[in-house]
């Protein structure tokens, strides 16, 4: 009769979490700013029908790195949580916190149950306030934990060296043209500290807009606009701002992943 394997709690816990975080390091970034009227989504990816950034409800929107089954499943339980609770109480009842913490107690149990393995996932949900003091940033690793971000955050790929960047870099009453080339710059870096070039292609770009007259802040940065805010010195001015499309959350198309 032969000996069963034992493996120690911890020593799964720990297995199971880098697998997760080497699945996750294979997406590429996603940057998250905040700049003086809202905050700016920055997603390296060239495709423009799949997305890793969306709106979840009027205030709230979803940025994810990682397997796209798995984000997708949560995005689209994200918005069914918000439309849920919205209707039966009040739109002002959903909140990004709100958000987090059903994501927190989803993911948490995927990632302790020994029944099936963990999402390869990391996510970051944002909600834009009144002002920039009352704007909320969560991310979201893979084991369910929330961790409260403020002015930028980074997920996905070389994440800790592109945070670092950002925390140097980073300011209070930032434009969004100065956002945004902040977030490409730190995008554009490479593991070994060189730089490439990336061209407004191979971006998707969205903000949380607080001055929009809408309930619905959000809005994709696309085309023309997005060019126009990466010239030098030619995208200071934020009225170049994007007229971008607010499309309706449940029928957003899906979203790329750690293939890429």
């Amino acid at each position: 009769m032969t000996t069963p394997f034992y493996v120690s709690p911890q020593q799964a816990m720990a297995d199971r979490a880098e697998y997760a975080r080497k699945g996750i390091a294979r997406g590429r970034s996603v940057v998250v700013l905040q700049y003086t009227d809202g905050i700016v989504f920055v997603a390296e990816n060239p495709s423009r029908a799949l997305h890793k950034v969306s709106e979840i409800y009027d205030r709230i929107a979803f940025a994810a790195v990682g397997k796209y089954n798995e984000f997708e499943n949560l995005r689209i339980g994200g918005v069914r949580y918000a439309d849920l609770r919205g209707y039966t109480y009040d739109r002002e009842d959903v909140t990004a916190r709100g958000l987090a913490n059903v994501y927190a107690q989803t993911l948490g149990t995927i990632f302790s149950s020994a029944a099936e393995k963990p999402y390869e996932v990391e996510l970051i949900v944002a909600e834009v306030g009144e002002g920039p003091e009352d704007d909320q940033i969560y991310r979201l690793p893979h084991d369910g934990s929330i961790v409260d971000e403020h002015g930028s955050v980074a997920v996905g790929g070389n994440a800790d060296q592109i945070s670092s960047y950002l925390d140097q870099r980073h300011r209070d009453g930032m434009t969004l043209a100065e956002a945004l080339k902040l977030a490409v710059d730190s995008l554009s870096r490479d593991n070994n500290g060189g730089e490439r070039s990336l061209t407004a292609e191979q971006l998707e770009v969205a903000v949380l807009d607080r001055t929009r007259p809408q309930k619905r802040k959000f809005k994709r940065v696309l085309g023309r606009q997005l060019s126009q805010l990466m010239e030098p010195g030619e995208g200071g001015s934020d009225s170049a701002a994007p007229e971008a499309s607010s499309e309706a959350s449940e029928a957003e198309e899906p979203t790329p992943d750690s293939e890429d």
